[in-house]
């Protein structure tokens, strides 16, 4: 059977157009087009959605949590109210409170006469044993009184 073109076609078809059960080759282009183009937005949009989390590596370890905890809330509920605010949270460097009262606690009770309450630090331990008079041992007497 001999292919004619239909009476009503134009003398020259654009190239995209093929014939029936050919491959068509601008289908093909698009859906590759189309899949590329979608991972590389998701990729994107992850890439930005880490950002503040990514910035808060640099703060201390309490700051990180509470930016990757915001970041996580908008990823999922789709709320940017708490992207911005993990955002805005990574970028301001939070003051640490913590050791200066710390410090003051320590020479309150060095001052108070107090032993040092064990922390885990071993430096800070020792230091306090070292300062602090020694504890007299009790005298070995029983309940009543009389000596053993």
């Amino acid at each position: 059977m001999e292919q004619s073109v239909h009476p009503a076609a134009i003398e020259h078809l654009p190239i995209f157009i093929t014939s029936p059960g050919q491959t068509d080759y601008l289908f093909v282009v698009v859906v590759v087009f189309l899949l590329v183009a979608v991972l590389a937005v998701g990729n994107l949009y992850f890439q930005l959605h880490a950002l503040p989390e990514r910035r808060a590596h640099r703060t201390n370890k309490v700051q990180m949590e509470i930016v990757a905890v915001l970041a996580l809330i908008s990823l999922f509920t789709h709320n940017h109210l708490f992207w911005i605010a993990g955002l805005l949270l990574a970028f301001i460097q939070i003051p640490d409170f913590s050791t200066p009262l710390y410090s003051i606690a320590q020479s309150l009770g060095k001052l108070s006469g107090r032993q040092a309450e064990t922390t885990g630090d071993a430096a800070l331990i020792a230091e306090d044993t070292a300062e602090a008079e020694p504890i007299p041992s009790p005298s070995k007497t029983s309940v009543h009184g009389e000596d053993i």
